[in-house]
């Protein structure tokens, strides 16, 4: 798989195509395509100033099958690494069923016309890319992602099994803006509105949204509000690991956020609805989102750090009893925008996405189908985590968390 297509040019796909470039080795050819040209084309010279390396750039909607599987097959593309906008997964896979590529995603599937994201929809593909001899691997991110790999680790090397999980995001950077958001203002709001729901005693609970918090002490950011959320790893993490009793998804949210999203969901700004404006039919979260400031023009203003990880209660593999263990990563705002140009809430989802396609490009994963992290090897992902921007930590706590 040595030639790499990457579809999409935010933020993440600025990390991710950075990382690469900084390992020319295991990618020694990559293009990059989205719906905005310019936007390739500016990635494309910050790759070639910080690290010498050419890539090639293209235009493509990523909605039009035929198309994508033109542009597939006129580079020659082995490895098609999705890191566009979550509606466009399902078509993006046609093409590579088509074009006979395989496959990599950082989120999974969503409709445009419902706020629900769930992965019934790419399981659904898995007999096609196994009669295919393809690979699709889902979830290439830092939650999903790392998370289900952290899990993982601490399945394969501390815990016989799990009982209790926890998932808990912070961002405790500061961009100097009013309101935004670290990534795709559309698909973040959209996650945050949704109902929160947890997985407890074999079902999902669901609670309206936003309404159950816990303080939480994040080392290197400190004391933040967590909320409850719903995120789609927690249904691969259950379906992998049925064993769980509770499985949990916490995000912080500063106050200035809280306020801000709750009047624009008051006048209507984050609905999904169409409504008629001077004749022509807008979506409101969509004209929202346009008047944002945009993930990847942040780096240069924002300070502060990013504390994700996993806590996990369970019988430990040495017979000793319950034990509870806490892994996570830390990772700089400042240190991610030296060296990739991105903000840490890019660069924390970029660098999975390329270690991710490293798995694949060098055979370290391989299968036939459809798969999540959880069902993959943790531990060569984990060492090039530590190698490549993202090290990790892990302790045992006293006990499962309190809240």
């Amino acid at each position: 798989m040595s030639k790499v297509l990457v579809i999409g040019a935010g933020g993440v796909s600025s990390v991710c195509v950075h990382k690469m470039a900084m390992n020319a080795e295991i990618f020694p050819e990559i293009h990059l395509a989205s719906r905005t040209k310019s936007k390739c084309d500016a990635i494309a010279e910050s790759v070639k100033a910080r690290t010498g390396m050419s890539i090639e750039t293209y235009e493509i909607d990523a909605e039009e099958v035929p198309a994508m599987v033109n542009l597939i097959k006129k580079i020659g593309a082995e490895l098609v690494v999705n890191l566009a906008l979550p509606y466009q997964d399902l078509p993006i896979m046609d093409a590579c069923l088509e074009a006979g590529a395989h496959y990599l995603d950082t989120a999974n599937y969503e409709p445009k016309d419902e706020a629900k994201f769930e992965y019934r929809w790419q399981w659904a593909y898995h007999d096609k890319f196994k009669a295919a001899g393809l690979m699709a691997l889902l979830g290439s991110g830092f939650d999903p992602g790392v998370t289900s790999v952290f899990t993982m680790w601490l399945k394969k090397h501390q815990l016989k099994s799990i009982r209790e999980l926890d998932i808990l995001d912070c961002n405790g950077g500061d961009h100097g803006q009013a309101f935004a958001t670290n990534f795709n203002p559309e698909i973040n709001i959209r996650e945050v509105t949704a109902p929160a729901r947890h997985w407890e005693n074999g079902k999902w609970v669901e609670t309206p949204a936003m309404q159950i918090s816990t303080p939480f002490d994040f080392e290197a950011v400190g004391t933040r509000q967590a909320y409850l959320m719903y995120h789609e790893e927690l249904e691969s993490l259950t379906k992998f690991n049925p064993e769980i009793e509770r499985a949990r998804f916490w995000m912080t949210f500063g106050d200035e956020y809280i306020k801000h999203l709750t009047v624009l969901q008051n006048v209507g700004m984050t609905s999904i609805e169409p409504v008629r404006y001077k004749g022509q039919e807008i979506i409101p979260l969509q004209f929202l989102a346009s008047v944002l400031p945009k993930p990847e023009t942040l780096g240069e203003t924002t300070t502060g750090k990013t504390n994700i990880g996993v806590i996990a209660t369970g019988e430990a593999l040495d017979g000793s009893g319950e034990k509870t263990f806490y892994i996570n990563n830390i990772c700089s705002h400042e240190a991610a925008y030296a060296e990739t140009g991105n903000q840490a809430v890019s660069y924390t989802t970029g660098v999975p996405a390329m270690v991710g396609s490293a798995m694949m490009v060098t055979g370290k994963w391989a299968g036939e189908g459809v798969f999540n992290m959880e069902e993959m090897d943790p531990d060569p992902f984990m060492e090039m985590l530590n190698e490549h921007g993202l090290p990790w930590q892990v302790k045992e706590l006293d006990g499962p968390v309190g809240f």
